[in-house]
């Protein structure tokens, strides 16, 4: 491979003799001073099921390389996992955590000079968190997902790792007994990879695909399965011929391509968290990119996939029908693909895409064709009003009727909103108001997986209203809104809601509204002033002092 590398730490001369020396002690001999370095970024963790699988990958990816002509460098980077934190004081760590696995994979690859970069991870935000990484660096990367999980079993049941949180709330209602909770529970995760429906870690994975940050198919694969090694070698070799054509990460993003990414989302009914991440990705590659591009993106693009959690479908059922590249081809075929973007490859996504059908095979259900689609417009709609003037987003798809307006039940806490729903005083007909969850106030926006669960097991998500200044999984569906802007903790509208005042959500308007006198609600204003930090130390603290606005991304860089 040709030496077109940036000046770094090895370059020859007896001025850099000392740098060399240092790394003859991890292997490196005469001859591998002139091959680039490549940094293997090592989501591998035994504390969860999204990132024990890694390994494997990892070992594919450095043999690759090395036959490719490079000499990998593998690193770690720390990862939360949400379903265990979910809950939990640790839940707070997660959306922190995307700032912090990027700020440690630029700190391996610029403090080292390195030639690129390939990064395998595997739970939610490991993929944001490597993605913002290679587009502020502009070094050649590569993302490798980690695999889907598979589905569990329970009497015949096809389960995820939502099965157990909606279990839950059934229990407590006294809608299912203890054998079943039990079985559920010890059932819903079989094998390692990630959660198995169309929930944030396959949703943003997915995207990578059409981002061109990721290789098309590789995406949907089971952790387990030989395929999904074989596909992390092929992304070292493919990593190999970007860095000798010096493709870099800001070739590839593009408003452009970020448009592609958020359709793919939009068409396999993704995570609201993809709307929070891809505004931090686009900052990152400083693209412009607003919330409002989100919206605009949703009303031309239909849902095409029933995946959970509103569809039958998981993601091993969506790889077997086609997955993304089938997606992917639909929507070139209708127009709303950019064709002509480039992909890590070389080639451009309409290139690649040569060979796919323009419609899905008839032998499967999970992939609707063009003329039947779930829905006919996007499901993450962004809505605005007195109570989020900056936008927030409310994920509309398995309701009969997306509007509800209704009496405030106000709690200024995930765990007291829980408590509540498990102690049965929510009603239907409620709106729950759940706030200072918001990037500063929470501090870093807890997902309310707990309580949207609790309400779907008492029979509740679609006869509640559920805003909050927090987010939700992947894994939540229900009249649900999230990412409410401006937060409490900051003194937004959300802050001075009190109980019992009229609410109205109404995607169709895609309108969020306190229906209270707006002299009433400036004299509640005056009388606001934010409660005291819940950390002054650490770095949820420094968190708290860094980061954005939910509506540019809940970014900790944003200037």
């Amino acid at each position: 491979m040709p030496n077109n590398r940036r000046s770094r730490i090895i370059t020859q001369g007896v001025a850099r003799s000392p740098n060399r020396a240092m790394l003859r002690a991890v292997g490196f001999g005469d001859g591998d001073f002139d091959k680039p370095i490549v940094g293997v970024a090592n989501g591998h963790s035994t504390m969860n099921p999204c990132n024990a699988g890694i390994q494997p990958l990892v070992d594919r990816a450095m043999a690759a390389l090395t036959s490719a002509g490079a000499k990998p460098q593998v690193f770690g980077f720390p990862t939360v996992t949400d379903g265990i934190g979910m809950g939990t004081e640790g839940m707070k760590y997660s959306l922190v955590s995307r700032e912090v696995i990027a700020d440690a994979i630029e700190v391996a690859v610029m403090g080292q000079c390195m030639d690129g970069v390939l990064c395998v991870g595997g739970c939610d935000k490991n993929m944001p968190g490597s993605m913002m990484a290679m587009a502020r660096m502009n070094v050649p990367g590569i993302f490798v997902y980690a695999g889907t999980i598979k589905p569990g079993f329970w009497k015949g049941e096809k389960l995820t790792i939502v099965s157990p949180f909606e279990a839950v709330g059934a229990y407590t209602a006294g809608k299912m007994s203890k054998e079943d909770l039990d079985g559920i529970e010890k059932n819903a995760c079989p094998t390692v990879g990630a959660c198995g429906g169309q929930y944030t870690a396959n949703t943003m994975s997915s995207s990578f695909e059409a981002l061109g940050m990721s290789l098309l198919g590789s995406s949907q694969m089971a952790s387990p399965d030989p395929e999904k090694a074989d596909s992390a070698a092929a992304s070292a070799s493919a990593l190999a011929r970007a860095i000798e054509q010096d493709l870099k990460p800001r070739d590839i993003i593009t408003r452009r391509s970020i448009e592609n990414a958020v359709a793919l989302v939009m068409a396999t009914g993704g995570s609201t968290n993809a709307v929070l991440h891809y505004l931090a990705i686009a900052a990152a590659a400083e693209v412009e990119w607003t919330i409002d591009d989100f919206e605009r993106v949703r009303q031309r693009v239909p849902v095409l996939c029933e995946l959970k959690p509103s569809g039958r479908f998981v993601a091993t059922d969506f790889h077997a029908a086609g997955g993304v590249p089938q997606v992917l081809k639909m929507l070139l075929a209708h127009g709303l693909l950019h064709g002509d973007c480039v992909t890590i490859t070389g080639k451009t996504i309409g290139e690649e895409l040569a060979g796919v059908a323009d419609a899905p095979r008839p032998d499967q259900e999970v992939i609707r064709p063009w003329d039947r689609p779930m829905y006919a417009q996007g499901h993450l709609a962004i809505l605005k009003g007195n109570l989020a003037p900056e936008g927030c987003v409310a994920k509309i798809t398995g309701l009969k009727s997306p509007a509800i307006t209704g009496p405030a039940r106000v709690f200024d806490s995930e765990p007291a909103a829980l408590d509540a729903i498990i102690a049965k005083n929510i009603k239907a007909g409620d709106v729950m108001v759940i706030r200072y969850e918001g990037p500063k106030g929470g501090p870093g926006m807890q997902e309310m997986l707990a309580p949207t669960s609790a309400l779907i097991g008492q029979g509740l998500g679609e006869s509640v209203g559920l805003i909050t200044d927090g987010r939700f999984s992947g894994g939540t569906w229900g009249m649900v809104v999230g990412h409410v802007a401006p937060e409490a903790y900051v003194g937004g509208t959300i802050a001075l809601v009190e109980e019992g005042d009229s609410i109205t959500i109404d995607a169709h308007r895609r309108l969020i509204q306190l229906n209270v006198d707006e002299a009433e609600i400036a004299a509640r204003r005056a009388r606001w002033s934010p409660p005291p930090p819940r950390y002054t130390r650490g770095v949820l603290a420094k968190y708290m002092k860094l980061v954005s606005t939910a509506s540019r991304g809940a970014l900790t860089d944003a200037g």
